[in-house]
């Protein structure tokens, strides 16, 4: 009973710190442009952890791990193809993606910057990109909801329904009030949380059943094929399907908005280089320790978590390992994972609707005053949606996110890409594009077996890529003020 009221004691601090910092720049975000890009002020340590804490989500500290739990070593080829999805969206897009908002109209938003990169006169641009981010943001968002329902649930022993409403709350609560900077900063302090904790874990418990020597040969016992990356648990040997599928999950990261806002945000593309690195460190080194949960998972607790039940190896590790005051720090760092991105995607939903539709279309000479509480009041729209969506405590994170990502990268990524670094490109291909992407991930979705077994964002991206290309090879030939425009984005210092 004492273990639990010290873990109440130490989440009821956290959550404390966490809304003060929305608090403290509740009063600073008196302009649209502050509260949901903050006024281009970030640092680098800032741009780095905030990007990458808002990236991983829940299903770092669950989602990953249950699925390493349950195939092994398997795992690691979803850790890969994250990695160097990571480090080629640091590498190839940040910088010119940094430049390229602010020289195309200041654009605020990736549904502004389409906009004003292409010379969208018909708003087609901004409204079709703000229902594809309200849409697969509201199935993020969601999966965050559900990792922390499920969180509440193990920890404190809540019905899932009461657990579910608790933490959406708390979600919602700092992002209303502080905006861009709050979740920046507050990404900042969870990205530090989730790095110890990611990191911690598996160390100690790894010593507690006598060291890796030990833990190779039970993982031998278990399964010869639980430490065989190309052979899959059912000892049949992976399909070149099956590993794409799951490198794949790096081709999404062209295609987050709440990834590609970071790098919009930083104060100039001259810091991007040391935002690099701090990131790479991070992500390679979390990803690593996150399998390895789940791997050491299936070894200390016993082969008694099946299905999405897998998903809370770290909880009832952390549970089993620490004392209270530990334990109350690393599951708070669960709560880390799943407010740093839940935020993020609750802002740039809420910057879609009210900067893209409302302020567009139906209400231009509103006040920035207004625009902010528009904003704000969206978000609750937003949530309810996402809440009503994470009801079912049999829905997996891992899933969720899938479906989302898999959404993003294909609607976006081709279109950022291309609108990136390829001068060619039209508002009509862009727009093509940015619909056969969505649009083929949903129905594939859908569809099951044989071939389309392979994950949804390989045929979204290829589709919406060669739409791009063909449709903007038979239209006119952008403007020279367009092209113009998209040489001085070499040439800008900014």
């Amino acid at each position: 009973m004492n273990g639990n009221v010290t873990v109440v004691f130490i989440f009821s601090l956290y959550l404390v710190c966490m809304l003060a910092i929305g608090l403290k720049y509740y009063n600073k975000s008196e302009t649209l442009s502050q509260y949901v890009l903050g006024g281009r002020k970030l640092n680098s340590w800032v741009t780095a952890m905030s990007s990458q804490a808002s990236d991983m989500s829940g299903w770092l500290l669950m989602g990953l791990p249950g699925y390493a739990y349950l195939s092994g070593v398997e795992a690691m080829w979803i850790a890969l193809g994250l990695g160097i999805g990571t480090y080629i969206n640091w590498k190839v897009v940040a910088k010119r993606i940094r430049k390229y908002t602010e020289i195309a109209g200041n654009s605020i938003t990736i549904s502004g910057y389409f906009e004003n990169r292409f010379r969208d006169d018909s708003k087609a641009l901004r409204v079709i990109s703000a229902i594809v981010i309200l849409v697969f943001f509201t199935i993020y968002t969601s999966s965050g909801f559900v990792a922390g329902g499920k969180l509440f649930n193990a920890v404190f022993g809540m019905p899932y329904i009461y657990a579910l409403t608790v933490s959406s709350i708390i979600v919602i609560a700092y992002t209303f009030l502080g905006g861009f900077m709050a979740v920046c900063w507050t990404d900042l302090i969870q990205g530090i949380l989730m790095f110890f904790a990611v990191t911690a874990v598996p160390i100690v418990a790894a010593s507690k059943v006598g060291g890796w020597g030990t833990l190779i040969t039970k993982w031998n016992s278990i399964d010869v094929n639980f430490m065989n990356p190309i052979v899959g648990i059912s000892g049949s040997p992976m399909s070149a399907i099956a590993i794409i599928s799951l490198l794949a999950w790096g081709l999404g990261y062209f295609g987050q908005p709440h990834i590609l806002t970071k790098f919009m945000a930083i104060e100039s593309s001259k810091k991007i280089k040391k935002a690099r690195t701090i990131a790479m460190i991070w992500v390679v080194i979390s990803l690593l320790a996150a399998v390895m949960i789940g791997m050491i998972g299936r070894i200390y607790l016993g082969e008694s978590l099946k299905g999405t039940l897998s998903e809370n190896v770290f909880i009832f590790m952390v549970n089993d390992i620490f004392n209270s005051v530990i334990k109350g720090m690393l599951l708070s760092a669960i709560l880390s994972a799943i407010m740093s991105t839940a935020d993020s995607q609750l802002l740039v939903s809420s910057s879609a609707l009210t900067e893209d539709i409302y302020k567009s279309i139906l209400k231009k000479e509103a006040s920035d005053k207004e625009l902010v509480w528009v904003s704000r009041f969206t978000i609750i729209v937003i949530s309810v949606i996402a809440y009503f969506m994470a009801l079912n405590p049999q829905s997996s994170i891992l899933s969720l996110v899938a479906y989302a990502w898999a959404g993003f990268g294909a609607a976006f990524g081709p279109v950022v890409l291309l609108s990136l670094f390829w001068k060619r490109a039209t508002r009509n291909g862009a727009l093509a594009g940015m619909i056969v992407g969505g649009v083929t991930v949903i129905l594939w979705k859908n569809i099951h077996g044989g071939i389309f077994e392979l994950y949804e964002i390989v045929p979204g991206i290829l589709f919406a890529t060669l739409t791009i290309i063909i449709v903007s090879l038979l239209d006119r030939e952008p403007s020279k003020e367009i092209q113009d425009e998209f040489h001085s984005v070499s040439e800008s210092s900014i």
